[in-house]
This record gives C-alpha cells, structure tokens and sequence, in this order.
C-alpha cells in the first residue's frame, strides 16, 4: 500500500487546492491607494482648471480609498477569506452586508461611476459657491443602463435641452415625459454633447422591474437613463483620475478646488488626507470603509485626517498612532481644520458628540 500514498497525498492536495478556489460569498476589504488631488495620476492632472488664473500649491490633500475583493457576483476564495481574518488590517464580510440580492457586476459598475462623477460635480458647486463664485446647473444624463433602449445612444455626461419638445426642467419632468406615452413610443431627446446640441431618437420599452403578469397597458414605459443636476464653472474643470469608484472623494476634491483658485497654499507643505461626500451646498456627509482610509492615510505619511463628524463613531480605537482625526460636517470647517492644523492649534477631534 505505500507505494501509493504519494500520489494519494499528491490527489488529497490538489483537491484542497481545488477546493479553497471555489468562491465564498465574502467580500474582502483592504486600505486603498491614495491620491493626491492636487497632482496627478498616471501623468494626467487629477484636477486640471483652465481658463481662469489658478494658484501654485504644495504638500498633499489626499483622498483616500479602500481596495474591494469579492464585488456583488464573483465572491473570494477560501485562501483570500483566511488571509483577511488573520490580517488586522483587512476585514472580510459577507457578501450581502454590501450588497442587495440580485446586484449585478455591471450595475455595481455603474452605480459606482455615476456617485463618482457626481462627487465631482457636487465639489464644483461647493468649492465654487464657498469663494462666491458663480455656479451654472445642468440637468444631465448621469447614467445609462446596460442594454436599455438609451444604451449606445444617449450617454452619461449628455445635457438635456429638451424631450419632445418639452424643456427638460428637472428630472421628474423628464420621467413624467417619458411615461406619459404608451411603451414604443419614440421620443426625440435634444441634448448637448461636446459643446455641440444634438438629436437622439430612442424607442421606449417596459421596464424590465414590472412583473411580467402585469398587463401591457399598466407597465411602465423606460428608457433606461438617469438623470440628475451637474453644476459647472464659467471657466474649465477636468477631472483626470479613472479606475475609482464612488461618492467619498467629493470633500477632497472640493479643498483641491478652494486651494488652486486662492493665493497661498492650504496645506503649507503638510500632506493631509481625508474623506467624505460633498453636497452642493458644502455639507460633508458619511461614507464606509473610514478604519481602512485612515491606514492607508497613515501610511501615505498624512499627519491630519478630516472626516465626517457622522463617521466618529467608527473612528474610536482605529486612528493610527501619530495621525490627528479632526471630524467635519462643512467644507468651511474643513478648511478651518486645516488652518488651525497649520497654526498649531489644539483642534476636536474624534470622537466627537454627533
């Protein structure tokens, strides 16, 4: 019989192997990358601003962000679950405490894109509206669903001038627009693209959330569109980061937008970090992940971490040592921290009374 215990041991192995591939229904979360909002990113500015005077800056304004494995449809191995529980810098979850059942890759994708291009455009309207500057809205396509009757059309970016001759006035009149008609009408959508108005012709269909027993006359006739308020500057405002994901980083961009268009430099030279959504109206709001930012903050060498007053409760026993976490809820308090920071004043810190 011995001589065939080595293959036997050989088979035993090569079945855990097999076995610790097969997905588990986890997802594993890590520190992220930071970026550094007043540089660049694989050699494109992260905030490019033209056609108004602009500012030097120095040091860092960090947005920060966590490393997902997993996602709502692959899950992660047996091997990447085991080396997330043993690893006190990483934490596995299951998968249904991220996500609703039923999500998909692509509208994960999706959702991820669209909160990131409107963290972007929610940082305009507050950086802008904070030095009193004039701020333009926009009602635009945020996103367009995979394979909706608008996909390959429409675009996400596109500004609505009108639909069916109706002036697009918010996005519930663009709703009302589209099912107020029966399912297959054509309707005509004016839009701006690229500077240039142009016309797009899509056909409407059921949507695909109606039970398929209801009958054709009571479903709900879609396009397959989303669409929100975008606000711009009266000069240009490129963003050149890609490959991120997410409504957090609108705090960050908003202080890399107050610290180009203002004399001085914000940080003084320090590199300083931070997370938090960005309404139009400069409030901070809460985000997840802060334990793992405020390790990738620390180890990007950040010395002042800003986070949203709303998120301190998560912060209690996770600031790494050397790192000051001061809690916000308004851009304004934000560049406030920052100056007390640079003046050596004894700032609040985390945690705080919500």
């Amino acid at each position: 019989m011995r001589k065939y215990l080595p293959g036997l041991s050989v088979l035993i192995g090569f079945l855990i192997v097999i076995a610790a591939s097969i997905p588990v229904p986890y997802v594993l979360l890590e520190p992220g990358p930071v970026f550094n909002t007043l540089g660049s990113d694989s050699g494109k500015p992260i905030i490019k601003i033209s056609g108004t005077k602009t500012y030097p800056t120095t040091g860092e304004l960090n947005m920060t962000t966590v490393s997902e494995s997993g996602g709502p449809q692959e899950g992660i191995n047996l091997f990447q679950a085991a080396w997330g529980w043993l690893n006190p810098d990483a934490t596995v979850l299951p998968r249904e405490a991220l996500y609703d059942e039923g999500t998909t890759q692509e509208q994960d994708y999706q959702a991820a894109t669209e909160d990131f291009s409107t963290s972007q455009s929610n940082a305009i309207a507050a950086a802008l509206r904070y030095l009193d500057k004039p701020v333009h809205t926009e009602l635009t396509i945020t996103s367009i669903t995979y394979d909706a009757p608008a996909d390959g059309k429409l675009h996400a970016g596109d500004h609505i001038i009108t639909v069916d001759g109706y002036k697009a006035t918010s996005p519930a009149r663009v709703v009302q627009i589209i099912r107020s008609q029966k399912i297959g009408t054509t309707h005509t959508f004016v839009v701006e693209r690229a500077n240039k108005g142009t016309t797009v012709k899509v056909k409407s269909a059921a949507h695909p959330d109606d039970p398929t027993t209801t009958a054709d006359e009571t479903k709900t006739p879609y396009v397959g569109i989303g669409v929100g308020y975008f606000y711009r500057a009266d000069f240009a405002i490129n963003f050149g980061l890609e490959d991120v994901g997410g409504p957090s980083a609108g705090g960050m961009f908003a202080l890399a937008l107050v610290d180009k268009l203002t004399p001085g430099s914000l940080t003084e030279g320090k590199i300083i970090a931070g997370t938090g959504t960005m309404s139009p109206a400069g409030k901070v709001g809460p985000i997840g992940g802060i334990q793992h930012k405020l390790l990738g903050a620390s180890k990007a060498g950040a010395k002042l971490f800003l986070a949203p007053r709303s998120n301190c409760d998560e912060v209690v026993g996770h600031v790494p040592a050397g790192l000051t976490v001061v809690p916000v809820s308004t851009l304004s308090q934000a560049v406030a921290a920052i100056n007390g920071f640079n003046a050596g004043k004894k700032l609040s810190q985390c945690p705080a009374s919500n």
